[in-house]
């Protein structure tokens, strides 16, 4: 909430996963990940399954405003990137806006490229959809 607060705004269908993770991503076989640091939480990002099953949404990817510029956003990534591997994602979709040009650089660096965005997205933010596709 604080990430989007900072950059944008908590949109309806972010309250809706961010009140409620049991239902819309752990019940659903998605998974959240956390980053510590001296025992304390400094970063999370989850693998929320899409509709269609046959991929995840890499979502809510945020670190604590203290902590960023140590890379804990690429050991985030990373990690996501190795489980979807390990557990047999085929693929991984990420919305974001191209005004986070820093992140859209990391995405890019870790092999997500630019796919066209549905006129239905689930977030007004998102003007980019990218994807990555493990062969």
């Amino acid at each position: 909430m604080e990430w989007l607060k900072t950059f944008f705004y908590v949109e309806p269908y972010d309250e809706k996963v961010l009140s409620d993770p049991e239902t819309y991503i752990i019940k659903r076989g998605g998974h959240i990940f956390f980053a510590t640091l001296e025992n304390k939480v400094v970063g999370t990002v989850a693998l929320m399954p899409m509709n269609n099953l046959d991929a995840f949404e890499l979502t809510k990817m945020a670190v604590s405003p203290r902590h960023r510029g140590f890379k804990i956003g690429q050991k985030l990534m990373q990690h996501c990137l190795d489980f979807a591997k390990t557990n047999d994602i085929p693929k991984l979709i990420i919305y974001s806006n191209t005004k986070l040009e820093n992140a859209i650089y990391i995405y890019k660096k870790y092999g997500f490229f630019e796919i066209p965005i549905e006129a239905e997205s689930p977030y007004d933010r998102s003007d980019i959809k990218m994807e990555l596709v493990f062969s």
